[in-house]
C-alpha cells in the first residue's frame, strides 16, 4: 500500500500483557468509528504492510487494546511498538459540506481577505501541537496555522481557502 493513499490512524504505544496484545493510540476525532476494523497497515522500515486484527477493544482516552494475528507473545508484540497505524483514505468517514480533511486542502488556492491571492497549498504539516499550511509566497515557504480565527472559509467547489492572516505574519518570512 502506498503511504500517499493512506492516513495515519495512530500508533502502537506499548505491549500489554504476555499474550501479544498491544496498546494502540488513535489520533482521530471520533475513535469509536474504528472499533470494528478488521485490518490496518503498519509502518515498518518506511513501508506499509497489512496486519489482520483479532480484536480491537476501546479503552479510555482514545486508546485501544489490540491483538494482531500471528503475534502471540510479549516478544513478538514488542516488535510492533512504535509502528504507525494506517488506513486507506477511502476508509475516512464522510463529512458534511462545510467540513474537510486537512489532506484535501493540498492543491487549493489560498486567498487572504486583505492581501488577495497568496498561492497554492503545497503541504500540510502536523507538528502534534497544531497543523500548518505550507505554501510558496514570493518564492519562500510560508507556514500558516490552521486555526478557526485564521481560516475563514474553505470552498470545496472552487478549491479555495479564504483566510485572514494576523498582521505581520508574512513579513516574518519575507525578511532577510
Amino acid at each position: 500500500m502506498n503511504k500517499d493513499n493512506c492516513f495515519q490512524l495512530g500508533y502502537i504505544a506499548k505491549v500489554h500483557g504476555l499474550h501479544g496484545e498491544v496498546v494502540a493510540m488513535l489520533d482521530v476525532d471520533f475513535p469509536e468509528q474504528y472499533e470494528d476494523i478488521e485490518h490496518v497497515f503498519l509502518e515498518k522500515n518506511s513501508r506499509l504492510a497489512p496486519y489482520f486484527i483479532e480484536h480491537f477493544v476501546a479503552q479510555p482516552n482514545g486508546r485501544f487494546l489490540a491483538k494482531f494475528e500471528g503475534f502471540d507473545s510479549i516478544d513478538s508484540a514488542t516488535s510492533l511498538v512504535g509502528s504507525g497505524l494506517y488506513l486507506p483514505l477511502t476508509a475516512l468517514p464522510a463529512l458534511n459540506d462545510d467540513q474537510y480533511y486537512y489532506h484535501e486542502l493540498i492543491g487549493y488556492e489560498m486567498e487572504d481577505k486583505s492581501l488577495g491571492h497568496l498561492g497554492s497549498i503545497k503541504v500540510i504539516y502536523d507538528l502534534q501541537t497544531q497543523y500548518l499550511i505550507g505554501l510558496d509566497y514570493q518564492d519562500r515557504e510560508v507556514l500558516i496555522p490552521i486555526q478557526d480565527d485564521i481560516i475563514v472559509k474553505v470552498d470545496k467547489d472552487t478549491k479555495k481557502v479564504l483566510c485572514q492572516l494576523p498582521d505581520g505574519l508574512l513579513d516574518i518570512y519575507l525578511e532577510d
